[in-house]
């Protein structure tokens, strides 16, 4: 027997020219039939938005081939609410509803999202009328009534280089009742930027949705143009991917295991994993050319190969720091005074990591397992065997581990690499074709899942969209924080680090 979710599928045709996930038109009832078995846990939202005229609803389950999108018109500008039904939703509701201006009918909650009042437009990629300007701090938080209740109102701006976002503690005494975050202070309209633009415009824009994951994000901008265009890159140019986005991983998961350390007190580690991950950006610019190897992932392969004595810098940089890092978990491990902190400390449970279809470190440190390199596998990660650590605990802790499980991972990755590096060409010319096609991709970022969708004709990027891992983390965070203390915040904050700049778009 089908599930639901394929069965409501099957009865729907495939749209032609999206690839390589199937493309399904639905009906308004269709449409609330799939939101209403997403809630009841028949599969994962993966990203939902919009375009004029439509909404698209990406989704993955089980008993599923493939993924899929199914799309439905917006009629008299409104659609049904997928968030009634499944809260992982309802932030990608508001989103759009401020963007485009279309209703999702039925949504628990209408308060503006992206959409701070200073744009002076209502909608600007819908009708785009003009708006009154409003108070940026008009905007009404969830009310909690309880005796000895007070609130504390933390940002948007912050102490320290960090993005704006703006959280609102309930507590009592020092007990965190309620925290509720109100984000999009840094939204840069992305949506807009990859409306009918140059292919070379649009990868660099996607390059940009969060610089911390630029490799991550301009490969799956580049495997959905591939996919789109029916292309694939060369061998060597894969692997040169694996290389640069592994390089990524290290370089971001060694910055935050010191980062968290630091925020429970404990600066040596902090000072050390500083250390190591200015090794890797190191490395990155002697063999890429660039520390964060910004842009060196295209469409059809990678802008340029690895330098001559690349793979000697990476494979020194492997010998300097991993004897070193181990010294440091060693540390981290047998310091009571830290585990203290770390250990039973933002708890988020099993049954909301599966909900939200959290990926990365928050994910897997609560049991999802899910690695978008394994589960929908991708050159040059497709056929190899390699560790996906998975804890339990949920904690702060687990997901110190879980960074420290994917560093070594990663290490024996690039080491295998850069053993045996193919030789041939690293870039392929993607063909021109004047009718639209559609690509979709994703790709394991450090924090998790990233997502591409993609409209192309004639060299141009028609449409876009970009779904940044955070979208489903960022909730989740309101989560662990509850019943800890407010001193903790920082910590449980750190151990996170979802995106600000990847959530407002």
């Amino acid at each position: 027997m089908p599930s639901r979710l394929a069965a409501l599928l099957s009865e729907r045709p495939r749209i032609a020219g999206c690839e390589p996930w199937p493309r399904h038109e639905v009906t308004a009832d269709g449409w609330t039939a799939i939101g209403e078995a997403l809630g009841a846990g028949a599969g994962d939202l993966v990203a939902l938005w919009a375009e004029p005229g439509a909404v698209h609803l990406a989704l993955r389950s089980t008993d599923l081939k493939m993924p899929a999108v199914v799309s439905v018109a917006v009629d008299c500008n409104g659609f049904p609410s997928i968030g009634r039904h499944h809260p992982p939703a309802e932030w990608l509701e508001r989103a759009i509803r401020d963007l485009y201006g279309f209703e999702p009918l039925g949504a628990p909650d209408r308060r503006h999202w992206l959409d701070h009042g200073a744009w002076g437009v209502h909608a600007p990629l819908g009708p785009g009328t003009p708006a009154a300007l409003r108070d940026a701090a008009d905007y009404t938080f969830l009310d909690v009534q309880g005796e000895g209740i007070h609130q504390i109102p933390v940002g948007p701006v912050h102490a320290g280089i960090i993005e704006p976002g703006h959280f609102r503690f309930t507590a009592n005494g020092e007990t965190v009742v309620r925290l509720e975050e109100r984000l999009g202070y840094v939204h840069k309209g992305i949506d807009g930027l990859l409306a009918d633009v140059e292919l070379s415009r649009a990868q660099r824009v996607v390059a940009r949705v969060s610089g911390d994951a630029t490799v991550a994000y301009s490969l799956a901008f580049a495997r959905a143009v591939e996919a789109a265009l029916g292309v694939a890159a060369p061998q060597r140019a894969t692997v040169l991917r694996g290389i640069v986005a592994e390089l990524e991983r290290l370089a971001n998961h060694l910055g935050d295991i010191g980062a968290i350390c630091n925020d429970a007190a404990f600066a040596l580690i902090h000072a050390h994993c500083g250390i190591f991950r200015e090794r890797v950006l190191a490395a990155a610019a002697a063999a890429f050319g660039h520390r964060l190897m910004m842009d060196y992932v295209v469409p059809g392969g990678v802008a340029h190969d690895i330098a001559a004595d690349g793979p000697r810098a990476i494979l020194a940089m492997l010998e300097e720091v991993l004897p070193r890092f181990a010294e440091i978990v060693r540390l981290y491990d047998e310091t009571p005074s830290l585990q203290d902190r770390t250990c039973r400390t933002g708890n988020v449970g099993a049954d909301l990591v599966m909900r939200f279809a959290a990926g990365g470190h928050v994910g897997r440190a609560a049991g999802r397992s899910f690695d978008t390199r394994r589960d929908l596998a991708y050159p040059p990660y497709a056929g190899l065997a390699f560790t996906v650590p998975v804890l339990a605990a949920g904690d702060v802790d687990a997901r110190v581990w879980v960074r420290i499980r994917e560093i070594e991972a990663s290490a024996l990755m690039l080491r295998g690499w850069l053993a045996a590096l193919p030789d041939g060409p690293v870039a392929t010319a993607p063909p021109v074709y004047s009718e639209p096609r559609e690509g979709i991709a994703m790709t394991e970022a450090f924090r998790g899942d990233v997502f591409v969708w993609l409209r192309i004709a004639a060299g141009r990027i028609s449409r876009a969209h970009a779904r940044d891992p955070s979208w489903f983390q960022w909730p989740l965070l309101e989560a662990a924080i509850k019943g800890n203390i407010v001193a903790d915040f920082p910590l449980c904050n750190k151990s996170f680090n979802c995106s600000y700049s990847g959530h407002d778009l």
